[in-house]
């Protein structure tokens, strides 16, 4: 079974959490290549000035100082590159330009005749000819309980809300946001974690989910989980407002 990920070269957790992911692939399935999109960890297309003043309004000054740091030292070193961590496994990164969508960018993607698209924080919109495209579907990973907390940043919220659960779920991507049918899904207690340990340990469930789900398809007759739209619930990007809460609250982001 040929796949293909489509990324993005988020510089904090992504190329750890692929490499777990390519080092477990199951027999049979073959990683033909990755599509690594333009950072946009807040799920925007946006300049890296523009990103950093908006860090620095939203989530004040300690942070910013922090994931800038983290930020700057991961563009001097290779092993937290998501392009370091394809060469590492002899995967070709696909270069496409502008949209996902365009008929060249699906006549690439066509080229390497994929069987499955695995969306790991992907950052563009898919439409229907791209989901489409490979035969057994688009999978993506979220890391929340769908159809709960659809949209961004979902560890902020769910400990903002204090959630006693949440967890990861592994659905097939449809034209609507987050609202695709579940393949695999998994629960996780949050416990005393910060955002960022809930980050890394969601994203590492994530990770043997997807495995999960690859091996489900190969396997064929799956059930699949509902996700129905009357029970979701969809968060955007929080405000100054929300961080304050979160804080006030006694909950931490590192």
């Amino acid at each position: 079974m040929n796949i293909l990920i489509l990324t993005q070269d988020d510089p904090f957790y992504l190329a750890q959490q692929l490499d777990y992911l390519l080092e477990r692939v199951p027999e049979g399935a073959n990683i033909v290549g990755c599509v690594v999109f333009d950072v946009s960890p807040f799920g925007k297309k946006e300049s890296i000035i523009e990103k950093a003043l908006k860090t620095w309004r939203i989530f004040g000054n300690a942070f910013f100082l922090r994931y800038g740091m983290k930020y700057l030292r991961s563009k001097l070193s290779s092993s937290s590159k998501v392009e370091h961590v394809l060469e590492k496994h002899g995967i070709e990164k696909i270069k496409i330009e502008g949209s996902i969508n365009s008929e060249d960018s699906l006549e690439k993607l066509k080229s390497y005749d994929p069987d499955l698209l695995i969306s790991i924080a992907g950052n563009q919109i898919f439409k229907k000819a791209l989901i489409e495209l490979a035969p057994e579907g688009c999978l993506n990973l979220h890391t929340a309980l769908l159809p709960k907390y659809r949209g961004l940043m979902p560890s902020f919220w769910v400990l903002k809300n204090n959630e006693d659960y949440t967890g990861v779920s592994v659905f097939f991507v449809d034209e609507g946001i987050d609202s695709g049918p579940i393949l695999v899904q998994k629960k996780v207690k949050i416990e005393n974690r910060t955002q960022e340990e809930l980050i890394q340990h969601t994203k590492k469930v994530g990770m043997d989910a997807i495995i999960e789900a690859i091996e489900r398809i190969r396997e064929g007759g799956y059930e699949l989980i509902p996700n129905p739209d009357k029970e979701s619930t969809y968060y955007s990007f929080p405000t100054r407002e929300d961080v304050n809460e979160f804080k006030r609250i006694g909950k931490r982001f590192y």
